[in-house]
């Protein structure tokens, strides 16, 4: 349940439209449902504006649809991470209206209310290779709320590529930045605009780039202020902050400027 399903909920209580035990019912799962081997946080929403988000890595198909069941049931919007075509199988069986992206290796289900999507978020990967990560990037994001701009293949080794794009990006509000090999795209982003930029090192490369730990050290060591950088591969993690980032700006005094305006 998220913020704005409670408060509707308390007011419908208030003017007496709902009965209190039918309201207490209702909210019978806060903070958490145990289903047995998992216990789904049903108050993520209402503290972090977003529902739990599934790790499908690591857990069996019939944990992920039972757990994945139990987010749908809230008429939450539903992300799952790292998983395949076979565990998408077995989920559509549950939950018909769930899409596969299959770059990103990741699930989703949307939530009941349709929501406008923020806008401002640019997500760049260095070359191909590195484009599963970007891909989960892209999908979290969205699914989160914001609409995200694909600029692929822009990597240091042509940087009149990415220098092309130099009036695109200045107009993101957050850049997410993926790239293996020895992880320079992030920081050159970063020394050319005023958005903040969050690094995602990749696992691409060859012997030396030890698996996306050359990458890592290089971001975390970037010259260039403003860049944050994530774990190797966490795609998700950099959209999730990303996401946070915008909803903060959605609700800052900026914010509330441009609604004066246009009242």
């Amino acid at each position: 349940m998220d913020a704005e399903t409670l408060k509707k909920l308390l007011q419908e209580v208030a003017r007496g439209k709902i009965r209190p035990n039918e309201a207490l019912s209702r909210l019978r799962d806060l903070p958490f449902k145990d289903i047995g081997f998992a216990r789904y946080d049903t108050h993520r929403a209402l503290r972090r504006g977003f529902p739990e988000v599934i790790l499908g890595e690591g857990k069996t198909t019939d944990q992920i649809v039972g757990i994945l069941e139990a987010v749908v049931g809230h008429g939450n919007p539903t992300l799952v991470t790292r998983v395949g075509p076979s565990v998408y199988t077995a989920v559509v069986g549950s939950v018909p209206h769930a899409e596969y992206h299959p770059e990103a290796r990741a699930i989703t289900v949307p939530g009941k209310r349709p929501r406008k999507l923020r806008e401002g978020l640019v997500v760049v990967a260095a070359g191909t290779s590195d484009i599963p990560v970007a891909e989960e990037a892209v999908v979290t994001a969205e699914i989160m709320g914001n609409r995200a701009e694909r600029l692929y293949d822009v990597g240091i080794a042509g940087l009149h590529r990415l220098l092309a794009e130099a009036d695109r990006l200045s107009r993101a509000r957050v850049v997410i930045a993926v790239a293996g090999m020895e992880g320079a795209l992030p920081g050159v982003i970063a020394a050319m605009i005023d958005a903040p930029v969050i690094g995602v090192p990749v696992s691409t490369g060859y012997g030396a780039a030890f698996g996306g730990v050359t990458a890592l050290l290089s971001m975390l060591n970037s010259c260039a202020s403003g860049l944050t950088v994530v774990n190797i591969d966490n795609g998700f993690g950099a959209a999730n902050a990303a996401s946070l980032i915008l909803a903060g700006m959605n609700r800052g005094p900026s914010a509330k400027k441009r609604a004066s305006r246009k009242r």
